[in-house]
């Protein structure tokens, strides 16, 4: 049996239509998408939870020291900690970052978790010169979590979609689950969405798909072709699927904004630097290493950087 899978693994980058770019991927480079704070925790949560920019780029900072490939980016109101959608939020985190890593990939939200409007969840998307993003999350469908909703109706999507197209920014896909992956298809086939892709798997929602090896694998091997893909968890399952998605070589989103605890039994509070220490640590007894993020501008078709962003 474990020659047959190992065949089947070989063989299918062959297949003509085959679904993944296999064959343009260094399996030992591993990507690290840095998620520092999402729309939840607060300081009464963790205080280690990034809120004004000033926090988030310092996160940063030390993230691109540790080495990370990207990051998505969420802004917090500096007073009461909630989200925030207003561009000149962005992008004063935006600028932070670029001053001492003008080369790392950056992506922004446009999630509907936090709020619905169109006006609010794009306002980011308008940002310009240094300040434009070279990303910007897509959520492929509406789906429940614990306590709230991500609200993503068809015309949403497909509106949102456009005025990245329109501004050349690239869609960072959220898959949580088949359908979304489904949705994924139908957009590429419509000439919305364009490959090369670039997803985030996102294991362990209670309404989404689940951290086991039968559910993950069929996320993957469902993929777009022509996509590039990070896994990661919410709470608890996030390291066993980063170190699964290491040991595979692939790709992992890892940080704050999926989980606060550093171990399973929730006794000690991580930062995200605890978090990316110990994934450079799995990496290096998977003998990995870091997939820079030139390298991964090249896979996308990303402008180069240093002052050009977006797509070409």
């Amino acid at each position: 049996m474990k020659y047959r899978f190992t065949k089947l693994i070989i063989k299918n980058p062959k297949i003509k239509n085959g679904r993944n770019i296999y064959n343009m991927i260094n399996m030992n480079r591993i990507i690290i998408n840095f998620a520092p704070t999402g729309v939840l925790m607060q300081k009464e949560d963790t205080p280690f939870i990034p809120i004004s920019p000033e926090e988030i780029i310092e996160d940063v900072r030390r993230a691109y020291e540790i080495g990370i490939t990207s990051v998505h980016l969420h802004a917090r109101d500096r007073t009461t900690g909630k989200p925030c959608w207003k561009k000149e939020e962005f992008e004063e985190i935006i600028l932070g970052i670029r001053e001492f890593a003008p080369d790392l990939i950056i992506a922004v939200t446009t999630s509907g978790r936090a709020y619905s409007e169109f006006s609010k969840r794009t306002d980011v998307l308008n940002l310009s010169g240094m300040a434009k993003p070279d990303m910007a999350s897509l959520t492929l469908s509406s789906l429940n979590f614990n306590r709230t909703i991500s609200t993503n109706e068809p015309k949403m999507i497909q509106d949102i979609v456009a005025k990245m197209n329109e501004k050349c920014i690239k869609p960072e896909l959220e898959i949580f689950d088949l359908g979304m992956i489904n949705y994924a298809e139908y957009l590429t086939k419509k000439g919305m969405l364009h490959p090369p892709h670039y997803a985030n798997i996102i294991l362990g929602n209670i309404a989404g798909a689940q951290p086991t090896l039968l559910q993950s694998g069929a996320l993957v091997v469902n993929l777009p072709k022509d996509t590039i893909f990070s896994m990661g968890a919410i709470g608890k399952f996030q390291l066993q699927t980063n170190a699964i998605s290491i040991a595979t070589g692939h790709g992992v989103r890892i940080g704050l904004e999926d989980n606060i605890w550093y171990d399973d039994e929730r006794t000690k509070l991580a930062s995200n630097e605890d978090y990316l220490i110990r994934i450079h640590k799995i990496m290096d007894l998977f003998g990995k290493e870091l997939c820079p993020s030139s390298e991964l501008r090249k896979r996308l078709n990303l402008e180069k950087g240093y002052g050009k962003y977006g797509t070409k």
